[in-house]
């Protein structure tokens, strides 16, 4: 389970640290930095499959990124002193993780002036960096491994290299894998296509799903799979207490699954093209939080959009049953939604000169984190 979540640097989020538990809710108004910690953890997770310069580079470049303000926050101060970054962490009950991303050094006439160099990494274990905890330890090009010492690699890594995806597996085989498992089993669910074009309203090819795509495509093959898997019921209870007495059924033809919904008073079922937008995109939060292989840490971003108020309630019971069997994190702001979860652990956000905030959290009473320098 993750524990902690750094930010430092992007955007709005000059220097945040969160302590994460089983469900957190995180709130606040607009403006208060919600969206900038919902996508920098995005972008974090694509340090996982290779796409993390790509990732900053298609938001604009690293300079598109960072904290506009003054360096330590506050209404004074215009000149840096302090080298540029956007660095990102986390630290779960297994590994930890940072990055350090600064800004190319090379001509800023290439037509890669927009992709970020990373200046350090680091593999740790437990919920914070230090040179007792830390595994792997790269700076620059040059990375060390611990195996009893510390012993420097040969490969040297170019800027625009990760040793997450990068680096020669070796003797550092077994910390790179757990890394990846842990970051490539995130979920990240925002904003579900439910226009009339949407690819959850077309019949698709039948295979078994064990999780939902992020748009959503293959909703008839997640919730057959459920259903295949002796967890039908679980989708059952959460659909009849939005919609009651209603009933999800997927059928198959020549290949292809089709989602259909069956509701008291009518003479057919209706066809995934024919439901409203707010009725597919519960579905789709549905099969989202309760697939058969639950993901290690589900994200969602202001799922309440489009449902009616009356769907708030069940879908706050479907985010309680998800908690159940997975980590989730909830970004939302929608106050039917935060109250009917009042045992969650709640992460209010606010805006402030020095940029985000955690509300009454002090200087010193966040977790513990360490960037390191470089």
């Amino acid at each position: 389970m993750l524990r902690t979540l750094a930010v430092s640097g992007y955007r709005s989020l000059r220097d945040v640290v969160i302590p994460l538990q089983e469900l957190t809710v995180v709130t606040g108004p607009n403006g208060s930095g919600k969206s900038n910690l919902y996508r920098a953890l995005r972008l974090l997770a694509s340090a996982a499959t290779g796409d993390l310069v790509g990732a900053v580079a298609r938001e604009g470049g690293l300079s598109s990124l960072l904290w506009a303000g003054p360096e330590n926050g506050g209404d004074q101060g215009t000149v840096r002193r302090n080298p540029i970054a956007v660095r990102l962490g986390f630290a779960s009950d297994e590994l930890g993780y940072l990055v350090d991303l600064g800004i190319p050094q090379a001509s800023q006439d290439s037509v890669f002036a927009r992709d970020p160099e990373i200046k350090r990494e680091q593999i740790f274990a437990g919920p914070l960096a230090k040179p007792s905890t830390l595994l792997i330890d790269r700076l620059r090009a040059q990375t060390r491994v611990r195996d009893g010492g510390w012993v420097s690699l040969d490969q040297k890594l170019a800027p625009f290299e990760s040793i997450i995806i990068d680096l020669a597996d070796g003797d550092t085989a077994p910390e790179l894998l757990g890394l990846r498992r842990i970051m490539n089993g995130w979920r990240f669910y925002d904003h579900f296509r439910v226009d009339a074009d949407a690819p959850a309203r077309r019949p698709q090819v039948g295979t078994r799903s064990p999780v939902l795509a992020h748009d959503g495509s293959n909703l008839a093959s997640v919730w057959a799979t459920v259903v295949d898997a002796g967890f039908g019921r679980l989708l059952d209870r959460a659909v009849d207490e939005a919609f009651p007495g209603s009933r999800v059924r997927i059928a198959a033809s020549d290949g292809l699954l089709r989602l259909t919904l069956t509701q008291p008073g009518l003479l057919r079922p209706l066809d995934a093209a024919e439901l409203s937008d707010g009725t597919l995109r519960y579905l789709l939060l549905c099969a989202a939080l309760l697939p058969a292989r639950p993901a290690p840490l589900t994200i969602l971003n202001e799922p309440e959009s489009s449902l009616h108020v009356s769907l708030l309630a069940p879908l706050a019971n479907l985010v309680r049953a998800a908690a159940a069997q997975t980590q989730v994190l909830l970004v939302s702001h929608a106050a039917g939604l935060i109250d009917a979860l009042p045992d969650a652990h709640r992460i209010p956000l606010e805006r402030h000169l020095d940029g985000t905030l955690v509300s009454g959290q002090g200087r010193l009473e966040g977790p513990p984190w360490n960037w390191g320098t470089r």
